[in-house]
């Protein structure tokens, strides 16, 4: 096996690269305008990484539409982990093309080796686009915070530590994510703090269609969601027995970046019960306008160790 890459243009252009997708005949008895084929990156613990499923499932809906539209908001149900060992099918049904604005469904369906022959849909998305127009304007402006240039990176915040996740997260992630308050890789907030804000851009400068970028915002929001419901719990990410899953991620779109130019990822978490988490995130641009909107569900225990 080669050793991967650790040079930054290459690894962000592998995330291009990851996030464009091959296009293949629809297949099956459901409706379909379109269908694509992607592959999965390497990931610890041999799993599917949730935002690349919804990376490459916007990249499918967005080459679906009528030029000049671009995706305003997406909501996506996660229904089963992803095998990186086989290739994931994205097939697109629209729903509807008005004067300004088109909707689409998706399906991420995959081989299910415990069937011979089966198939299972490991992401359901329900994405929205329009045209560009004129319109009422009005946004939240983005809180105080120190510049990104001036923070630990990912890699300086785990320096020394020698272990697979730990040395991925610092060498392989293709978003450079920089913590304004103190990360909780290895250590609980000390503060107990209720949220948290990371500035993230692309790990080295890319040049895509705009689809791409869209893309990408999609798949570096998936980063982070969990932090704050591990702050208010006094958790870190390596508290012994913890689990964690995304059910389900909603983003909106209010302007389209640049997925080289820095956000500001500003996020609570308002709930946690039964089992389960909400966070609550803004984007904003390096200038103080509020980019888009997240929203994310997910499972969380702690299972309780062996006495």
């Amino acid at each position: 096996m080669s050793t991967p890459s650790t040079d930054p243009s290459a690894i962000a252009a592998a995330l291009v690269d990851l996030l464009d997708l091959r296009e293949i005949e629809p297949v099956g008895d459901a409706p379909a305008v379109a269908a694509y084929e992607g592959d999965s990156s390497p990931q610890p613990g041999g799993h599917v990484f949730g935002g690349q499923v919804m990376g490459q499932a916007v990249t499918a809906v967005g080459r679906t539409v009528p030029p000049g539209r671009r995706i305003h908001s997406m909501y996506s149900y996660f229904l089963a982990p992803g095998d990186p060992h086989h290739p994931i099918r994205f097939q697109v049904d629209a729903l509807r093309d008005g004067g300004s604005f088109s909707v689409r469904r998706v399906l991420a369906i995959q081989p299910d080796d415990r069937e011979e022959g089966g198939e299972r849909t490991i992401l359901a998305m329900t994405a929205s686009f329009q045209e560009e127009q004129e319109g009422l304007e009005h946004q939240e402006r983005a809180p105080e915070a120190p510049d990104p240039e001036g923070l630990p990176t990912t890699a300086q915040a785990l320096a020394g530590i020698d272990h697979p996740v730990a040395r991925y997260w610092a060498t392989q992630r293709p978003i450079d994510i920089r913590h304004v308050t103190d990360p909780i890789y290895l250590q609980p907030d000390a503060a107990g703090g209720e949220s948290q804000m990371v500035w993230m851009r692309a790990l080295a400068p890319i040049q895509a269609e705009p689809l791409a970028h869209d893309a990408i915002l999609a798949f570096a929001s998936d980063y982070t969601p969990f932090e704050p419901i591990l702050r208010r719990q006094g958790l870190s990410w390596i508290t012994p027995g913890l689990r964690m899953a995304t059910i389900n991620h909603a983003i909106w779109w209010h302007q389209h970046v640049d997925a080289n130019e820095w956000l500001l990822y500003v996020q609570r978490s308002p709930s946690a019960s039964g089992g389960r988490g909400l966070t609550h995130g803004q984007m904003f641009d390096r200038a103080g306008n509020l980019v888009a909107t997240v929203t994310q569900e997910g499972m969380i225990r702690v299972k309780p160790a062996a006495g």
